[in-house]
């Protein structure tokens, strides 16, 4: 199959593990063509809104879009980028697949949580103001619409992967109405589900809980800024940002990233760890129907991992940029003979 994919190599450290990851998916043979968006100090230059720079365009033509880490100013500055290619493209689902990558320093082992992550409303709708001087005032937008679609993609998901468990965090006990509108829509969702275990657990106690056990959950269906918190809080369980993936999903188009940093300490060294975006862009190929890629892929960097010879320095060891991904196409290599 041949492939025309939109690639946001991103800023900081992005553009270098992007490079690592389009050389991994090549080495595994499949066929694609990157419609490359420019840098964004290129864009800036020349004055252009970098979300409407024609990477809107080349995501919704192609349907499927890989990208690097991207910058978010703190306080003032343009809105996040990242919350506006899901607003725009309607990406409703951020799925965040948490798994143990063997030979990874971690605070659990055999962690294996799906997290759901409702992607285009909440207080992520970026609605506020400032009602007087010192007060500002931002709302919380939760829809019925938007919480049954989110339940029924997660719903459909456990289903279709064989999950057991689903559990819907909240704080409706404080939030009545709004949490409360999320809750009841994820239940109705899930009493079309009867094989799949159903809970609900308050976000607060979700945290400790997830620290304290994470082995008790399968699945977590989370509203936009729970989802945020919770899944970096399952990040740390196994390492961190960088050894996990991310998808942003859609009915018609699909963007797969790294939401790690852009890292610009160490951008263009040739040190940064391409893993949490190859990780993302095999979660990419199961979409892409690439299955056998996706598994090759997956089985020669947990390879490389296990045998910990050619670990770049963030996860141990003092391999290059380079070297790591030579070592995944060479294990991808062995696997081939």
């Amino acid at each position: 199959m041949k492939h025309k994919i939109t690639l946001i190599p991103g800023d900081g450290i992005g553009p270098e593990v992007s490079r690592s990851v389009q050389q991994i998916i090549a080495a595994a043979g499949v066929d694609v063509t990157w419609e490359e968006m420019p840098a964004r100090a290129e864009v800036e230059r020349t004055g252009t809104d970098y979300l409407h720079s024609g990477m809107i365009e080349s995501i919704r033509r192609n349907k499927v879009a890989l990208k690097g880490p991207l910058e978010t100013g703190v306080i003032g500055g343009t809105r996040s980028i990242n919350v506006g290619l899901r607003q725009e493209l309607d990406l409703y689902s951020n799925l965040r697949p948490v798994r143990n990558l063997p030979g990874v320093k971690s605070l659990s082992s055999n962690v294996d949580i799906v997290l759901v992550r409702e992607n285009t409303e909440d207080l992520y709708a970026g609605i506020e103001h400032t009602v007087i001087p010192g007060v500002v005032e931002s709302l919380k937008i939760i829809t019925e619409r938007a919480s049954t679609r989110i339940a029924e993609f997660a719903f459909q998901y456990a289903r279709e992967r064989k999950r057991k468990k689903i559990h819907a965090i909240h704080k409706a006990n404080i939030m009545k109405l709004s949490d409360g509108l999320f809750l009841s829509s994820v239940r109705k969702v899930a009493s079309k589900f009867p094989e799949i275990e159903y809970r609900e657990l308050i976000v607060d106690n979700a945290c400790m809980q997830v620290v304290m056990n994470p082995h008790q959950f399968d699945m977590l269906l989370l509203t936009n800024l729970y989802g945020d918190i919770m899944s970096d809080l399952a990040a740390g369980l196994v390492g961190g940002l960088g050894v996990v993936p991310s998808g942003n999903l859609g009915d018609e188009i699909a963007l797969f990233e790294a939401v790690h940093g852009t890292a610009p300490d160490i951008a263009g060294k040739g040190i940064a760890n391409p893993t949490a975006l190859l990780l993302s862009a095999i979660m990419m190929l199961e979409h892409i129907h690439e299955m056998e890629a996706a598994k090759r892929i997956d089985a020669a960097l947990r390879k490389v991992y296990s045998e910990g010879k050619s670990l770049t320095k963030d996860v141990g060891g003092s391999a290059t940029t380079a070297q790591f991904t030579l070592a995944v196409i060479n294990s991808l290599e062995k696997r081939q003979n």
